[in-house]
């Protein structure tokens, strides 16, 4: 196929197949970045080992020239560093596809889907053009620049992308980067090299690409989060390294903790001192912290919890994904401990949710659990970068002086506290208990008042779901079949929907970033459909059901609701979500 006759692409699918230790993350990476600068759209899907010494690992990359919804339900180009690599993902490709595979390592078998093979020497010519000395290294740039040349991607900015990234580290890393990439640039791939990309369609200004942790934390920053507490744990762990090093830069502080009661507690008592205080983990740690947060639901302290979920239970899949935390988030404590549940439903969203939860929390002094998943926390996405100013939230310490009617926990109205240093010039000063307790804070196991500071605790977050706007539907708004989606499940339900409907179905979604409280009015919505279908990445559970779909159905009694559940430790591919919509549609 020569470049004159071959049609520009307008998306592709490529996986890297190989070790964790061999660096396809940083190809990955830069490819991400590449389309994130040249406006076109990506998003990134990668499995890691969760062990110390590594071991198998991929990471795919889906780039369109428009929207991209979902990583790829199958590439369009394998890369296989490995024969294990090989011979467990050439099923991954499509039939046509492309397999490079490396001949150092690699014995090509015999199928026939007309894929192609091409053996391509990864390690002996890194080797050879870096030196000797050089063993393996640089193998996975030598990869980069030949899908560069394949693909025809723009090479000045992809070597600046290199440059800005191992220019860090010294000369010598960067020549011999540099002299692998243009190594695997000139690699003779014969014919096939002539593969150009359409021009991008994503013609917005200052578009940046990123994972999802990293919006969190700079959603946290905007919102006006100035202190933070954490526990390391996969995969929530990069968000408490961001905050710790960006934090102080706006006059804030993180701080790494023992272990995740002490996190937690750090963080309610920075709340109770008049900050708006973030703590985090992934499933174990808000496990370990559900007692603290009914502390500050008790205390009515506005307190952020993100947590970034992975398979479970116990320590279970620590660098898999899954959405099984939604039960603990809304209920995880004893007692009737009401709260606020947020999902974003892709990178991008991330900052936005983050910045909404400091809202929530600042406004009606509750925590509010940010419920993120491993998929939207390490994959990379192309967006317009967010604007700063109109988001921006500069805190500022109220210390006015406390009338002598402060009453902390006042019944007619939503608890706002004065922290610690407030002058009194009555000498009254409220007290902050975990204890049930009267309006001044003053522990009682009054039997009226404890009801009364139940109901108070319970309708600020009715007052809020009243004040959630009308959902934005996509799609058709009745017909035969809504998808309802939380999270990461939202590209492959878009997706969906659009196949459906452009077959001559009447379908429409809804994906939920408020899960809990929901809003009023959902069953007025349910009722305009024949078919409800609620795609999860957790288990259907003895009743048959998945957490959000046995949420929504004890909500709204609506038996048309449900569930299509997946407990892999992979995100959801279009094609299932799709054909579990005909099979339910008949």
């Amino acid at each position: 196929m020569s470049s004159a006759s071959a049609p520009a692409l307008r998306n592709a699918v490529i996986r890297l197949a190989g070790y964790s230790q061999d660096g396809i993350q940083s190809i990955g990476a830069f490819l991400a970045q590449l389309a994130g600068s040249t406006a076109q759209d990506v998003m990134t899907y990668m499995t890691i080992p969760s062990t110390i010494s590594g071991g198998p690992s991929i990471f795919q990359v889906h780039l369109g020239s428009g929207e991209v919804l979902h990583p790829g339900d199958e590439a369009d180009t394998l890369v296989a560093f490995y024969q294990d690599s090989y011979n467990n993902h050439l099923g991954s490709l499509r039939d046509g596809g492309i397999c490079f595979y490396d001949s150092d390592t690699v014995t090509e078998l015999k199928e026939e889907r007309d894929i192609i093979h091409i053996g391509v020497p990864f390690t002996s010519a890194a080797i050879e053009a870096i030196g000797g000395s050089a063993k393996d290294r640089g193998k996975n740039i030598f990869v980069l620049g030949m899908l560069c040349a394949v693909y025809k991607l723009d090479r000045e900015r992809l070597t600046d992308l290199i440059s800005r990234k191992f220019g860090r580290k010294s000369e010598d890393v960067l020549r011999n980067a540099m002299l692998a990439f243009d190594a695997g640039y000139a690699y003779p791939v014969h014919d096939i090299r002539h593969m150009p990309f359409a021009p991008g369609e994503n013609a917005e200004a200052n578009r940046i690409s990123t994972d999802g942790n990293t919006m969190l934390a700079l959603g946290l920053i905007a919102g006006g989060c100035r202190f933070g507490a954490g526990y390391p744990i996969t995969p929530w762990t990069s968000i408490m390294e961001m905050l710790r090093s960006e934090l102080p830069k706006y006059g804030g502080s993180f701080i790494q903790c023992e272990d995740e009661l002490a996190a937690v507690a750090m963080a309610i008592g920075a709340s109770y001192a008049g900050h708006l205080a973030v703590t985090g983990s992934s499933g174990p740690g808000l496990s370990l912290k559900s007692e603290a947060i009914g502390y500050a639901t008790m205390a009515e302290l506005p307190l952020i919890v993100v947590n970034i979920q992975r398979g479970g239970p116990s320590t279970g899949m620590p660098t898999s994904v899954e959405q099984s935390d939604l039960m603990q988030a809304i209920y995880g404590s004893h007692g009737d401990s009401p709260r606020v549940v947020l999902a974003p439903r892709d990178v991008e969203d991330c900052f936005y949710t983050a910045v909404e939860a400091c809202r929530i929390a600042r406004d009606y002094s509750t925590p509010v659990v940010i419920l993120s998943d491993q998929a939207i926390a390490t994959r990379i996405e192309a967006f317009p970068e967010p604007d700063l100013e109109k988001f921006w939230i500069e805190p500022r310490l109220d210390l006015s002086a406390c009338p002598a009617d402060c009453k902390p926990y006042p019944l007619d109205r939503i608890t706002r506290h004065a922290p610690p240093g407030c002058p009194s010039p009555e000498g009254k000063y409220p007290v902050v208990t975990g204890l049930e307790h009267d309006e001044w804070g003053h522990p009682s196991a009054n039997p009226v008042m404890h009801e009364k500071m139940t109901a108070k605790r319970r309708d600020k977050l009715i007052e809020f779901a009243n004040s959630l706007p009308a959902p934005q539907f996509f799609g058709d708004e009745e017909g035969d079949l809504l998808f309802i989606g939380w999270g990461s499940t939202y590209g492959p339900i878009k997706e969906a929907t659009t196949k459906l409907r452009e077959a001559g179905h009447k379908v429409g979604s809804l994906q939920f970033r408020r899960i809990h409280p929901l809003r009023p009015g959902l069953d007025e919505i349910f009722a305009r459909y024949q078919h409800i279908l609620v795609p999860e990445m957790n288990d259907r559970g003895v009743h048959g059901y998945g957490q959000l779909a046995t949420l929504l159905r004890a909500a709204t009694c609506n038996s048309k609701i449900q569930s299509l559940n997946k407990v892999q430790g992979l995100t959801f591919r279009v094609k299932e979500i799709h054909q579990a919509a005909l099979d339910l549609i008949g």
